[in-house]
């Protein structure tokens, strides 16, 4: 296992303990012989997988030969849809009658919103009948209760992304600079050091061929970053009692305020992390300047390796250095699959999902994918291998660390998050481009963000 200890994250569990809850719906006829699901024997059903159009998800279509070999009286029709049509295009599906049997948040809305309008199937009883075990398919039980609410099962693991921390090593070597760890436990590396990396990393010249920055710093969405400083823009009881569902936001308390500034000092001040105009300038329109060779460390999602078996330099990978908070170092984003309630098949969705988890596909998935991190553990040699550029003991350090020392994307566990993270990115832009300050900025960020959580709550 490359999973060994319990990470710090917030189950859904406990996040959506005040939620809605679902009516399990019934789990149809019992199995029968040669279906490997609820249709009657020799019957052939057919169910649907929604995904996103997009070459790590669409892969999936090519997992269906083999299934359908394995199993003849189940088909799979893989429906997809582009990132910023996936919501849109699965409620008109839900509406019309025609809704899949499997898929996962990939737009922008999160499981919580998904779990909060009811469209979910608890499979609870899907998964006793069936005697399945996550430990049969390399998955750990902190894994499994992620996506558990009050004890009862909405879905199962099927990628486990981490935070990294990716850096360049020519530069590094250029500068004399060392590495920085990949171990997690390693105590000299903090965010201070990597502050001071950084500084020492950056080189701003009018000519912007010549010009490199230190640090690109992705941590989660903008309003989840100060929880790396021990802050939070939310209250506590926002994910202990209020399942999920913010109240209030905090964006102007002190302790918050002190918390960006930390981070745009180092944009506009320090001038050691890249700006996004400057982003744009080197790398286009949400192009990225690690890749483009500009910055010599950058910290967000696994999808960082993605294509690093390409670049023109370097590459290596360390642990997210160590903040205020020890419980919230790392930000996870484990995506899982489940089956939804108006899924005429349900017995069948199982089984589709359960051959996607095993580890033979799990590690065919890595390839198929171009590197997305598996649930299952047993393929985790196969993905710690597959950057070429990177070495294979690192990604495994920042693997185990990450999620020891990770907690759960707020985009998965608040209800109408996209909503809430569109007003943040455009009230934060004034401060990300130099026009305004954190002070500013704050109070108005903080009544507009106030005011949206008070008509919900009316709702």
């Amino acid at each position: 296992m490359w999973m060994t200890r319990k990470p710090y994250h917030m189950t859904l569990a406990a996040v959506l303990a005040a939620s809605v809850t679902l009516a399990g719906c019934s789990g149809g006829d019992k199995k029968t012989e040669g279906t490997g699901g609820s249709g009657k024997s020799g019957e052939t059903v057919t169910i649907t997988h929604y995904t996103q159009d997009a070459p790590d998800k669409a892969y999936v279509e090519q997992l269906i030969p083999e299934f359908e070999k394995k199993f003849p009286n189940i088909k799979v029709k893989v429906v997809k849809a582009p990132y910023e049509q996936f919501e849109s295009k699965l409620q008109s599906m839900v509406a019309a009658g025609n809704s899949p049997d499997v898929t996962s948040h990939w737009g922008d809305a999160g499981f919580a919103e998904y779990y909060n309008k009811g469209l979910v199937r608890e499979i609870t009883d899907l998964l006793k009948e069936d005697n399945f075990k996550p430990s049969d398919y390399g998955i750990s039980d902190h894994l499994m209760d992620i996506y558990k609410v009050n004890g009862k099962t909405y879905g199962i693991p099927v990628y486990s992304y981490v935070s990294v921390l990716v850096y360049n090593k020519d530069m590094f070597d250029k500068a004399g600079i060392p590495y920085p760890p990949s171990d997690y436990e390693d105590k000299s590396w903090t965010f201070e050091k990597m502050q001071e990396y950084a500084k020492k990393l950056t080189k701003i010249s009018k000519n912007l061929n010549d010009t490199q920055y230190g640090i690109d710093w992705g941590w989660s969405e903008r309003d989840m970053r100060p929880l790396y400083f021990g802050a939070s823009t939310y209250p506590e009881e926002t994910f202990t009692k209020n399942g999920g569902n913010p109240e209030v936001s905090k964006f102007n308390s002190p302790e918050v305020k002190d918390a960006y500034r930390t981070l745009f000092d180092m944009m506009h001040k320090d001038k050691s992390m890249i700006d996004p105009v400057t982003t744009k300038a080197v790398a286009g329109e949400g192009g990225d300047p690690f890749a483009a060779g500009k910055v010599a460390m950058s910290v967000g999602g696994a999808w960082l390796l993605a294509g690093s078996n390409d670049f023109g330099f370097k590459v290596g990978v360390a642990a997210v250095p160590a903040g205020k908070n020890e419980k919230a170092r790392d930000v996870l984003f484990v995506d899982p699959l489940f089956i939804l309630k108006d899924s005429k098949h349900p017995k069948e969705a199982l089984e589709w999902i359960k051959f996607q988890l095993s580890k033979e596909t799990q590690e065919k998935a890595v390839e198929l994918s171009g590197g997305t991190p598996p649930s299952n553990s047993q393929a985790g040699e196969k993905y710690f291998s597959y950057f070429q550029n990177i070495d294979p003991k690192d990604l495994k350090n920042v693997y185990e660390g990450g999620l020891k020392y990770g907690v759960e994307s707020w985009n998965h566990m608040i209800p109408g998050y996209a909503e809430l993270n569109t007003i943040i990115k455009n009230e934060m832009e004034p401060i990300e481009n130099g026009k305004k300050s954190v002070d500013e900025v704050m109070p108005d960020l903080e009544k507009h963000i106030n005011d949206v959580l008070a008509k919900r709550q009316k709702k």
